[in-house]
């Protein structure tokens, strides 16, 4: 069973692609690609939204200008820099948008059959 990508939401920076069949999300950025179950790729935006971007700004130790992440049941360990964990969370909160759009639409559609 190959995997039919259909692209949820991309910017400059990367983008997100749904598999129906797999059901898995596909998130590429800063040049790698990641897959994701939908309950994974929830906790992975949680994650990023939660990393506080001011403290990491004001914060004058050596390593406090970067963050690392390791997502549940990837293999990927993402180390990032401030700037592009605003860019990481545009990718991944558009995708979260639209998917929820998308999930609104149909609940509208349906309603009215």
């Amino acid at each position: 069973m190959s995997c039919q990508l259909v692209e949820i939401f991309k910017t400059q920076h990367g983008s997100v692609h749904q598999c129906n069949l797999k059901n898995v999300f596909r998130l590429e950025f800063g040049g790698h690609h990641s897959f994701f179950k939908i309950s994974d790729f929830l906790d992975f935006i949680k994650r990023v939204n939660q990393i506080d971007i001011a403290e990491m700004a004001k914060n004058m130790s050596r390593n406090a200008d970067i963050a690392i992440l390791m997502p549940h049941y990837t293999e990927r360990c993402f180390l990032l820099t401030i700037t592009d964990i605003l860019n990481l969370r545009e990718i991944l909160n558009g995708a979260k948008f639209m998917v929820q759009l998308n999930s609104i639409i149909r609940e509208c559609l349906h309603s009215l059959v």
